[in-house]
Formats: C-alpha cells, structure tokens, sequence
C-alpha cells in the first residue's frame, strides 16, 4: 500500500513538472523524434519530471509483487485527485463542471473495484504464457498507434476545433497498459537468490522488449500531447484506460481470478463498466474562444 501511494506522488508529480517544462519550449512533432528529444533532454525541469516517473516505475514492481492487478489499478488511479489539484495549482489548469463530474465517476468506479477486493482471498499471481501476452499485447499497440495517428490527422485540419485530449490519451493509456502488464511480468522474475539466473530468464522473455518499445513510443506520443491539451484531462484519460486494460486483461492473462462471491463480482464488473462508460461520454473538444469584442466608435448626430 505504501509503494502503491508513493508511485502515485511520483507519478502526477512527474506529468505537471514535464508538462510545465514542455509549455516553455517550441512545438514538439512526433514526425521529428530526434528533435523532440533534444529540446526535452535540454530542460533540467523536464528531467527532474521524468525521473520522478521512472522512479514511480520502480515502485510499480514492488506493488505488483504484493497485490492483485485489479486492486493496484484501483489505488493507482486515486491519483488523479492529486494530479487534480496539482495541476490547478502549478499550471492554472481549470476543468469544466463536466470534467468534474466525469473524474469524480472515475474515482467511484474505482472504488467499486478496491471495495471488490478481499485481502487473503485475492491470489497475487507470478507469470503468464508469452504467447497469450503476445496475443493481448500486440493488437493493443497497433490500435494505439492508429488511434494516435488518427488523432493527428484530424489536429491538424484547418478550423477544426480544439480537442481535449481524450483521443490522444487513450492511445498512449493502451501503450502504458500493455507497459503495465510488462512490469508486471518483470516482478514475476524479480528474486535475491539468484540475480544471474532472474536476468537471464527476464531476457528470454518478451517483457523487456515490450518496455522498450512503449517507452520509446511513449515518451514521444506523450509528449507531445501533454504540451497541446491539459494535464488535469489527458493524464486521467490515459490513466483510467490503462487501468481498466491492466486490470481486466492482465487479471485473465495472468489467471487471477474473477471473485466468486456475487457481491464483490458485481462491484467489480459494475465499476469496470461505469469507467468505460465515462470515457466514452467525455468531451472531444474545448469551447472555441469567444472572438474579442470591439466596441464601436460613436458619432455625434
């Protein structure tokens, strides 16, 4: 529980101070990595920002070794409350009444999962097939990379209005949760027995590739979202999703079972569903600025 609540400072501390760094410097393109990453690699509070996040991965391994997938996503997403209030406070981010409403639905339907949890009959599983993480994995990345790409497209049509971030933070939610279920696997492997032996097994199995690849992709993909719509949307957005993909997919993949009891089974699905549905209902788009109003000059009669 204390990895769980630490992962969550580091991470919505991780997205402001990047998000902040990113709002100081020039237009990143995703067409243009290399550029990208020289203008955030020049930013020492960029830096700071990301280290804050690697350190929440790191804290990540130690919850996964000790909680079920479902209940780690629960109590990782009640970070957005943080994130919240700290982008109001460092960015001046506000959120309309509907994004309010919206989170606040998020939270209750993770609570719903948390309250579906019952400490010492939930199984804390260690590994899964590669093939069938491959299974999982693989769609879900090109189905991030088109929604991503589709997501561009449409930014860059002339008068379009301008989007919330929502589709951009679903597509780097899906790329964050096929990551989740590779550290996931990571912790499976993780002992203080035998090092050499932990390191070979992890390098023969696909979760350090899949790391590499949403890190790479990632970092690029959020980026620059997180300079062109606010932090206080799209990181829930992509938060939320890759809870939801972490604990429903990962839950079967790694065989961590449904509970058997209806009560619990109901919270479980309900606020599964109760998510999903708010995501789908959120706004695409920001109000248009309202165009300033000149007054006219008078005249004498």
């Amino acid at each position: 529980m204390a990895a769980a609540l630490l992962a969550n400072v580091l991470y919505s501390t991780g997205f402001v101070l990047e998000k902040r760094a990113l709002a100081a410097l020039p237009e990143v393109d995703i067409r243009r990595p290399a550029r990208l990453l020289r203008l955030v690699l020049g930013s020492p509070l960029w830096i700071g920002g990301s280290l804050a996040l690697a350190s929440g991965f790191g804290a990540q391994l130690a919850v996964y070794r000790t909680l079920p997938i479902a209940a780690a996503q629960g109590i990782f997403v009640s970070g957005l409350v943080l994130l919240v209030l700290l982008s109001a406070r460092l960015l001046g981010e506000e959120t309309s009444g509907r994004e309010r409403y919206a989170l606040g639905a998020i939270l209750l339907a993770l609570l719903m999962v948390v309250l579906s949890l019952r400490e010492g009959s939930d199984r804390v599983s260690r590994s899964a097939p590669a093939p069938l993480i491959l299974t999982v994995c693989l769609p879900s990345l090109a189905a991030g990379l088109w929604l991503y790409g589709a997501a561009e497209r449409r930014a860059r049509h002339r008068h379009r209005m301008p989007t919330t971030g929502v589709e951009y933070g679903v597509a780097v939610g899906l790329l964050y949760g096929v990551s989740s279920l590779a550290i996931k696997g990571v912790s499976s492997y993780l002992t203080t027995s035998d090092l050499a032996g932990a390191l070979i097994d992890v390098l023969r199995s696909p979760y350090p590739y899949l790391l590499l690849f949403t890190g790479a992709f990632g970092l690029v993909m959020s980026q620059a979202a997180l300079q062109r719509c606010r932090a206080s949307l799209i990181v829930p957005v992509c938060t939320t999703v890759t809870s939801l993909f972490t604990a429903v997919l990962g839950t079967l993949a790694f065989g961590e079972a449904l509970p058997h009891d209806p009560v619990r089974l109901t919270l479980r699905l309900a606020g599964t569903a109760l998510a999903v549905s708010v995501l789908l209902v959120m706004p695409k788009h920001d109000a248009a600025p309202q165009p300033p109003i000149v007054a006219k000059e008078l005249t004498p009669p």
